[in-house]
């Protein structure tokens, strides 16, 4: 069923996207063109002819204050830049594609905490059990992380440096800094996405 999913019809590009030559080797490219607290998603297959968009555009949103140059804890905006996509979890059932995929339920967190050693990951622990500080974390099982897909955001996790910033489900307002669009075009994407996928904000 998944690899049936990946089938698509590519639009061929007139001109190169503007992430044209960033992306370093991906062949596969989530783009996110900023409008405000809105944004233009689109997804791109690479090949020896140029870039070809294969699904999209999709109207969706980022952060409630735009577009930043870095993540920042606290600040609600998306960050700048190319970053990998390199799993999917979600308290939904498994939605095909060829990312691995983790079900989330009530004891799932992403650890926000920068003092915490386990910051920007996820972790699993029942509530009021947990070794970091619950109330600066996410729990996960929340409706617009019926699928998600983590983005490889300060994959460093130096504190302060933010996190829990994925492409999500979309709960129709802007986000403390992911990205989200509705529930059906991020399934198409998901079902399409490969090991070594970016996502390019711009």
């Amino acid at each position: 069923m998944a690899a049936a999913l990946l089938v698509m019809f590519p639009v061929s590009a007139h001109a190169a996207p503007s992430f044209d030559g960033q992306v370093g080797p991906a062949v596969q490219v989530v783009s996110v063109r900023s409008h405000g607290t809105t944004a233009t998603i689109e997804a791109w297959q690479g090949g020896l002819s140029g870039w070809d968009r294969v699904a999209g555009p999709f109207e969706g949103f980022i952060g409630a204050n735009g577009v930043a140059p870095v993540a920042i804890d606290g600040v609600p905006a998306t960050p700048l830049g190319v970053f990998g996509l390199e799993s999917v979890f979600g308290t939904g059932p498994p939605p095909g594609g060829l990312l691995p995929y983790q079900r989330v339920g009530a004891n799932d967190w992403w650890d926000g905490d920068p003092r915490s050693p386990t910051y920007n990951s996820h972790q699993v622990c029942a509530p009021g059990t947990c070794r970091f500080d619950e109330g600066e974390s996410e729990q996960l099982a929340i409706p617009e992380y019926e699928y998600a897909v983590v983005m490889g955001v300060n994959a460093q996790r130096v504190p302060g440096g933010g996190g829990a910033f994925f492409m999500h489900v979309s709960g129709g307002v802007p986000t403390e800094g992911c990205v989200s669009l509705e529930r059906s075009s991020l399934l198409t994407i998901i079902r399409w996405l490969a090991p070594g996928a970016v996502i390019a904000i711009s």
